[in-house]
């Protein structure tokens, strides 16, 4: 909404319009203890619209632009270059402003591109379906493991300590509602994933297994083995995947045995808008469809045979009878999901895989790098476009001293796990398509003199 402020003129004119002789007579049901008796300490008096405006974009500059510092930052949310072509599409009038399609035949534009989602998140992802989308990939990990519940009725899950914190903090928000028990543990500053702790804990209880692919710290890990011995006990395996480009090169969750994968879409066509919106991402195989949270798209044909789409999956329950519903999470971030569809579709196969090894490429060129400065240990040996460094020095003052001199140089694992000791001095750095050959130069010359 634009600024608009009013003046005593206006005020009046609207009290005469509804029959009240002023402002406080609007408030009479509202006990006089409850009323402000004066302004709300702290904030200014009324301004202009001028003056409004001077004042936020002043805060606004207070902000580091990504693009405009080396940037180095990853852990959950990637700086990727966002075609021109992405952000005209989705401001179009028919999507923007596009609700629920309760009524199919006035928003076909809106349920054909949720369609086309599901079948490109499906297929990136290896797996047989997926939903139009969820909040975000935190609360769709969530979603998996309530999934894996009902469907085995067991109420053990174990994550493990490769999935990413803020993940396993929002799982452990929803589960002191549900009764859940979720078995958790820290990563380890060590190329080797926790796989062979996980499958040794796996037992008659468990529901669920979780794991990160890539992990937190980067590693990538086949998961086949682990896959046979979650089945082997009878439960699902759940794959979260943070950065989808990856999966540009490296074989799909869903092709390795994960029953349910789940994950952020933010990568594909959606800026790191500091933290939000974004879209989650949600596939399983076909035979677990029916306790799938969220909204499922499908194509029919209508009474002339003309092709058409509809909701298929999507129960009243899911809308408007809460302690009926699959999830009280089921309301898909489309605008989101359309830009990572325009994403995808004007990349292609070969685009979204040419992406993926620059990726890859930039991100072994700068760990070398980075590797040669003194005080730096490369702990991970096999990654896609993000890995983590152990320095001589804890990495939370050592990221606010590079800060400082404009290089945002990743996420320590200090701020990640504040309370873990052995994690203290390790950085995770992640290198995309946007980060140049000075940009990494920059960023080990100026680690050298910090570790000096």
């Amino acid at each position: 909404m634009r600024y608009l402020p009013l003046t005593d003129t206006d005020r009046q004119a609207m009290l005469a319009t509804i029959g009240a002789g002023s402002i406080d007579d609007l408030f009479i049901d509202v006990p006089e203890s409850a009323r402000l008796s004066g302004p709300i300490a702290g904030l200014p008096p009324h301004a202009s619209e001028l003056a409004v405006e001077r004042h936020m974009t002043a805060l606004a500059r207070k902000n580091v632009v990504a693009g405009e510092v080396p940037f180095f930052l990853g852990a959950g949310a990637y700086r990727h270059h966002v075609p021109a072509s992405v952000d005209h599409i989705i401001q179009r009038g028919e999507f923007l402003t596009a609700y629920t399609p309760y009524q199919p035949e006035i928003a076909q534009g809106t349920l054909q591109v949720m369609f086309e989602f599901q079948s490109q998140v499906a297929r990136l992802l290896g797996c047989d379906v997926a939903n139009a989308s969820m909040y975000d990939g935190s609360t769709a990990c969530w979603e998996a493991i309530s999934m894996a519940r009902r469907l085995t009725k067991r109420g053990k899950a174990i994550l493990s300590g490769g999935v990413h914190p803020h993940y396993v903090s929002v799982a452990k928000t929803m589960a002191k509602f549900t009764g859940d028990q979720l078995v958790t543990s820290l990563p380890t500053l060590s190329p080797e994933p926790d796989t062979l702790d996980l499958i040794n804990q796996i037992d008659d209880d468990t529901s669920c297994v979780v794991v990160q692919y890539p992990d937190i710290l980067g590693r990538i890990e086949d998961m086949s083995a682990l896959a046979d011995a979650v089945h082997a006990k009878k439960a699902l395996l759940i794959a979260v995947v943070t950065e989808p480009v990856a999966l540009g090169v490296i074989k799909s969750p869903g092709e390795m045995g994960a029953d349910i994968v789940v994950g952020e879409g933010q990568s594909l066509g959606v800026g790191l808008q500091f933290g939000g919106p974004y879209v989650g991402l949600f596939a399983c195989s076909e035979k677990l469809v029916r306790q799938m949270p969220g909204r499922l798209c499908g194509e029919t044909v209508d009474a002339e045979g003309k092709r058409g789409f509809v909701l298929t999956l999507s129960t009243r329950e899911q809308h408007i009878r809460r302690e009926k519903a699959t999830s009280n999470i089921c309301t898909s971030s489309v605008l989101c999901a359309l830009a990572m569809s325009a994403h995808m579709t004007l990349l292609g196969e070969a685009g979204l895989r040419r992406l993926a090894e620059i990726n890859h490429v930039a991100a072994s060129a700068a760990a070398d790098r980075l590797g040669e400065v003194d005080g730096v240990e490369l702990v991970t040996d096999r990654f896609f476009n993000e890995f983590t460094l152990k320095l001589s020095k804890e990495a939370r003052p050592v990221v606010r001293a590079l800060a400082d001199k404009g290089i945002l140089a990743g996420v320590s694992l200090g701020r990640l796990y504040p309370g873990a000791d052995d994690l203290q001095n390790g950085l995770v750095v992640a290198v995309t398509e946007t980060t140049t050959e000075e940009d990494v130069e920059t960023l080990a010359s100026a680690l050298q003199e910090v570790l000096a």
